[in-house]
């Protein structure tokens, strides 16, 4: 191994469930051949020796960032020496996105923009915001004399949004680019390509958001994702069935959630979940000893950020199960070549999504996670 060689190192937290400890570790990455290693820094020893982890990529590593680990999930709190900070504080910066009312039948075409331009999606919920709180959020923006803050904040409250933690290089410029200026007359002449210029109606319903400046995404993201944030599930329990991006397709989210919504269904919660290994097996303990990929099942769904939404429609389980399509991607392909687990599963384990099997359990399926889990994560 060469002196020179590009390494980036973090310090990571784990939280030890049986000891009731946060554990602090330094995490370095070796890009040429994607190895890793861990040092615990408390007992100042060796944690895990260097060796290859294709399970991870550089994507995957940002302050704020969750990753896994053989199975243990870290918290990425900072970089852990001055080379890694001035290399990847640019490239790996974050900014805010929201995605407003007006545009809630384009949040596929949305999200797919922000993947295909690089951006991490480092954390993403729907919230619907109160009166108060969207009032509180207009008011933080920079005023340019164009609609007033009540204005915004009562197209903000008066439905769904989605909000996202986007991370990327020069995120802030970056999406102000995609997303075009604040006026839609001025978006769809100087920025035709734009979201604004394509899909917003006007200076208010302009169907995005994004931070001004870095000293404003940082606000805007402790203001939905900090840990006073504590904002209520949009889940409504009722019509209901579950779908799980898994971690191997939420590259392909947009593309799934768009078809999702153009097949008719509602999508009323949506959450970019990190499952620990214990959450996973708990999920999908009722195929331990069906299927025999149950182990890598877990282990898959544990591996990364899934996507985990509630979908609605009349019959919504055996609707949506129909447009997923087969367990087996295999089989979908010659038999439903047009459901999503033919186009975008991988085999057995990597099917691209899980949906609920029986319409018994949607409900308690949509409650595991947005109920259950949802508040054990608020408190």
């Amino acid at each position: 191994m060469g002196s020179n060689e590009d390494r980036y190192a973090f310090n990571c937290q784990w939280f030890d469930a049986q000891a009731d400890l946060i554990r602090t570790y330094c995490l370095t990455f070796y890009p040429r051949d994607n190895s890793i290693e861990m040092y615990d820094i408390k007992n100042k020893r060796a944690f895990l020796k260097r060796s290859e982890y294709v399970e991870l990529s550089m994507s995957d590593l940002h302050v704020g960032g969750i990753i896994t680990v053989h199975a243990r999930q870290l918290k990425i709190v900072d970089y852990a020496d001055a080379y890694s900070r001035r290399n990847l504080e640019n490239r790996k910066s974050r900014t805010l996105a929201l995605i407003k009312p007006d545009a809630y039948n384009a949040i596929g075409q949305i999200i797919d923009v922000i993947q295909r331009a690089g951006f991490v999606i480092g954390r993403l919920t729907t919230v619907k915001m109160s009166a108060q709180k969207a009032e509180a959020f207009s008011r933080m923006q920079p005023q340019s004399g164009g609609p007033s803050p009540s204005e915004h904040a009562e197209h903000l409250r008066s439905d769904l949004i989605v909000v996202m933690e986007l991370v990327g290089e020069n995120a802030v410029e970056s999406w102000q680019a995609i997303m075009g200026p604040d006026s839609i007359e001025e978006a769809r002449s100087r920025a035709p390509g734009s979201i604004r210029a394509s899909i917003g109606l006007d200076d208010v319903r302009n169907a995005v958001h994004g931070s001004a400046t870095t000293a404003l995404a940082a606000e805007e993201i402790e203001f939905f994702f900090g840990q006073n944030a504590n904002w209520a599930c949009t889940a409504l329990f009722n019509n209901c069935t579950l779908c799980i991006i898994r971690p191997h397709a939420v590259k392909n989210a947009g593309q799934i959630v768009a078809r999702v919504l153009e097949e008719g269904f509602e999508i009323s919660a949506m959450r970019l979940w990190h499952m620990d290994k214990v959450v996973a097996e708990e999920f999908l303990d009722v195929y331990k000893g069906v299927l025999p990929e149950y182990p890598e099942m877990t282990y898959q769904l544990s591996n990364g950020p899934a996507l985990v939404m509630e979908i609605r429609q009349e019959d919504a389980v055996n609707a949506f199960r129909q447009l997923v399509g087969p367990h087996d991607p295999e089989v979908a392909k010659h038999l439903r070549p047009d459901t999503i687990r033919s186009k975008f599963g991988v085999d057995r384990v990597r099917n691209c999504c899980h949906c609920t099997d029986l319409p018994e359990d949607g409900l308690l399926e949509v409650e595991y996670f947005f109920n259950i889990l949802y508040n054990r994560k608020q408190t």
